[in-house]
């Protein structure tokens, strides 16, 4: 995996993090976070520009907070200046392993399709190398994109794009445009993550983007905003339906260690 994302380091906030969509889809997300215990020591994989790490530090927990993306985080710095709980460092998910880090972290963290950057081999390497990092009865949470998202296929379909409707349902790779750089993803449905985490139990699955869009169509619902906020409560009365989490843009899977 090389720095594929250093090109839209610079954009990444105001066309995601700081978007309509992005701001719903995060707050998805942390409705789960917050319930975490203050006082953890969390290892953050594919930070990008350290959102994340600044929300857990302003909850009282200590965060080391890794990227591939050398300009990802040169802007995570920056945003984390005044945090004095974050460490922000260069790694490649695929190189972590036991020897990395003389400590035992409570949770390890990763958001918004990481994990989408590494084949089947190498997602089941991680885990094992996850496992054991990770204090007893420790978590791993993970906001993964899955093989199917109804509203792309249906998006696609619109647009006359029958090619590639069902581009994500494939075990292959599939090379995602982003920003025009094809970037190397592979997408897991929850059984699929639920196959090679041996060492974990599933504590928790929600869907995340069944009724919000993904973050692509922002300047066509930023144009309709009172119908993204519609979309935004009808997500949050279907957060309970477990199995819509492989119908979403993403779903975020809550692994305990065993």
């Amino acid at each position: 995996m090389h720095n594929d994302f250093d090109h839209i380091a610079q954009t990444y906030d105001a066309d995601f993090t700081f978007s309509e969509i992005g701001k719903l889809q995060r707050k998805l997300v942390y409705d789960v976070l917050k319930n975490i215990p203050e006082n953890q020591h969390i290892l953050e994989l594919n930070c990008g520009t350290g959102e994340d790490a600044i929300w857990f530090s302003k909850r009282g927990n200590k965060v080391i907070s890794t990227d591939i993306s050398q300009q990802m985080l040169q802007i995570a710095r920056q945003k984390g200046v005044n945090e004095k709980n974050i460490i922000f460092e260069q790694l490649d998910i695929r190189k972590l392993n036991p020897e990395k880090y003389n400590e035992k972290f409570d949770l390890i963290f990763s958001n918004f399709g990481g994990m989408n950057c590494v084949n089947e081999n190498d997602f089941l390497k991680f885990l094992k190398n996850a496992s054991n990092i990770l204090e007893k009865q420790g978590k791993l949470i993970l906001v993964i994109m899955p093989k199917f998202c109804l509203w792309e296929s249906l998006y696609f379909l619109i647009k006359g794009k029958w090619k590639i409707i069902f581009r994500r349902n494939t075990a292959n790779i599939v090379k995602a445009n982003i920003d025009g750089v094809h970037i190397n993803t592979w997408y897991f449905n929850t059984s699929d993550v639920k196959n090679l985490a041996s060492d974990f139990k599933i504590a928790m699955v929600k869907p995340i983007g069944f009724f919000i869009p993904p973050s692509y169509l922002e300047p066509f619902f930023k144009r309709n905003l009172k119908l993204l906020r519609i979309l935004g409560k009808m997500e949050n009365k279907i957060r309970k339906f477990s199995f819509l989490a492989n119908y979403s843009d993403h779903y975020l899977i809550e692994l305990e260690k065993q």
